[in-house]
């Protein structure tokens, strides 16, 4: 069995997707995992991703982010 905190919910305003950032702790030890769920509709996309592919994406999500404000 797993704690589950939830971390943010973002709504996106182009599509109506519905993001969640949730962080996961399991009882038995070990690392936290970040679980992330889309909602699209009735549709469901959930991943749980470790400590260090979480900055990695949170870094190209960045980057990319940083290219388009000076558009």
């Amino acid at each position: 069995m797993a704690i589950v905190t939830p971390l943010e919910k973002l709504t996106i305003p182009l599509g109506g997707q519905v993001i969640e950032l949730q962080q996961l702790d399991y009882e038995a030890g070990g690392m936290s995992l970040l679980r992330t769920r889309i909602r699209e509709k009735s549709r469901f996309t959930v991943f749980e991703i470790d400590p260090g592919s979480a900055r990695l994406w949170g870094e190209a999500l960045l980057r990319w982010a940083q290219t388009q404000e000076s558009k």
